[in-house]
């Protein structure tokens, strides 16, 4: 990833109700939620929800399908792991213990 796709990413989800939705579709799994589901859990409107969609799927940390008559989203979990890599890439400058908390999160919860 380049700095400029990382100031997309960052961009897209420095806003609370967008982390708010990337956070829920993180969690929800590859499989996603359909976009009621998402509106009624963080009790978006619809018209702020799809814009708040439409921001994080144009910086690829979300995608949608059709599933009949429901929209699915789901995390970009591959844009996630890049822009994820990017922001740690320099972390340590060979001091490990600098990143070893976050190692220890990423061991927890993955």
């Amino acid at each position: 990833m380049d700095a400029s796709s990382a100031v997309s990413a960052l961009s897209a989800l420095a806003h609370p109700g967008r982390i708010e939705v990337f956070r829920l579709l993180v969690k929800a799994g590859p499989a996603g939620m359909a976009a009621g589901d998402i509106a009624r859990a963080t009790g978006s409107l619809a018209n702020t929800l799809s814009t708040n969609l439409n921001v994080l799927a144009g910086a690829g940390l979300v995608a949608s399908r059709r599933d009949g008559r429901s929209i699915i989203y789901a995390a970009g979990y591959d844009r996630m792991r890049a822009l994820l890599a990017f922001l740690m890439e320099d972390c340590c400058g060979g001091n490990a213990e600098i990143c070893a908390p976050l190692a220890a999160i990423a061991a927890s919860c993955c």
